[in-house]
């Protein structure tokens, strides 16, 4: 990873590493592969999404895995999270971090997985510096901001993305601060690109007028319920189909302030949001933790158009769709 990040190409992989990558080494290269082994990765909360994005990093060879998330196992976890087995002798009792990081040591022996006991909410910027990526997810718009300003003060580049599933609804946010990579062009030829991010605030505070028309829809119901959340005090899924009134409240507020009609944002939208919870859709999950498994290994490789800046999903459609959210004129 550039600026910083996982250490570069440098050390060879051994004969046995070799071997188990054999595959994906010739799709994107040694060096890749190389980059991959020495890249450490941090996820906040452990969820359906998130498992899916774990398998995918762990059989791809990634140097290490760390799992935040003290909450203990609930029968509601069994829903989406595949790494729990449904054996209460199992899991209670304990944390998800430490039954996702057991089940997940087998997929791949090579890969260090280890659980990081703590509040993703106190998370000090010395302790992200052990890390290249952080991944966060199911947690309050409040700590992903914190956790994503902590990973931008750091002297090296830390790569942040905060992953959520609402049912059949998802959103991925990216924010790689500086990134070069190699982008291969139309006859085969590459050459080196670069792109600059903005922060998570910075791309939550643009004007509304300011943005395309065909801006996707759950762009701007996601900021109504986090913002309704963050007013409220409600963790992320609290919000229910109970409090539509005072959701589409919020949402009159906001789109009058910042110009746009309130049928950018479907009422029967916001309802399949509030409706969701805390649930996520297997096959949903599946989608978005695929996505973010491919995004991260592009940053740690350089190789390859990355997401800039947010990815969404809507079962409802089947369509996923990039936005490229500018940060207002004042952030330039």
């Amino acid at each position: 990873m550039d600026g910083g990040g996982g250490g570069g190409a440098e050390g060879e992989l051994t004969a046995q590493e070799t071997a188990l990558y054999d595959r994906q080494i010739r799709v994107w290269g040694v060096d890749a592969q190389k980059r991959l082994s020495k890249a450490h990765v941090l996820v906040c909360g452990m969820n359906g999404t998130t498992t899916e994005f774990c398998k995918n990093i762990v059989l791809a060879g990634v140097g290490s895995l760390s799992l935040m998330d003290d909450h203990m196992v609930t029968e509601d976890d069994l829903n989406a999270n595949f790494l729990i087995p449904p054996d209460e002798s199992i899991y209670g009792g304990r944390s998800r971090a430490e039954v996702c990081c057991e089940s997940m040591k087998d997929f791949n022996p090579m890969v260090r997985v280890s659980v990081e006991k703590g509040d993703p909410s106190l998370i000090d910027g010395e302790f992200l510096d052990k890390f290249d990526i952080v991944v966060v997810s199911g947690a309050s718009l409040r700590t992903k901001l914190f956790i994503n300003d902590n990973c931008r003060k750091r002297s090296k580049r830390i790569a942040f993305y905060a992953i959520d599933c609402k049912d059949s609804c998802g959103e991925i946010f990216v924010d790689l601060q500086k990134h070069s990579y190699v982008q291969k062009k139309p006859g085969g030829e590459t050459g080196q690109q670069e792109l600059t991010y903005p922060s998570l605030q910075e791309a939550i505070s643009v004007h509304w007028n300011n943005l395309p028309r065909k801006t996707a829809k759950l762009y701007f119901a996601m900021r109504v319920l986090e913002n309704y959340e963050l007013s409220e005090g409600r963790s992320p899924g609290e919000t229910t189909l109970s409090d539509i009134a005072a959701v589409l409240s919020r949402r009159k507020d906001m789109c009058d302030k910042m110009s746009l009609s309130e049928s950018q944002i479907p009422t029967v939208l916001m309802e399949r949001l509030l409706a969701a919870g805390k649930k996520e859709h297997p096959p949903v999950c599946a989608i978005l933790g695929g996505i973010l498994g491919q995004e991260v290994i592009k940053s740690i490789s350089c190789k390859g158009d990355p997401i800039k800046n947010f990815f969404y999903f809507d079962a409802a459609d089947g369509k996923g769709v990039m936005e490229d959210i500018p940060p207002p004129p004042s952030a330039n």
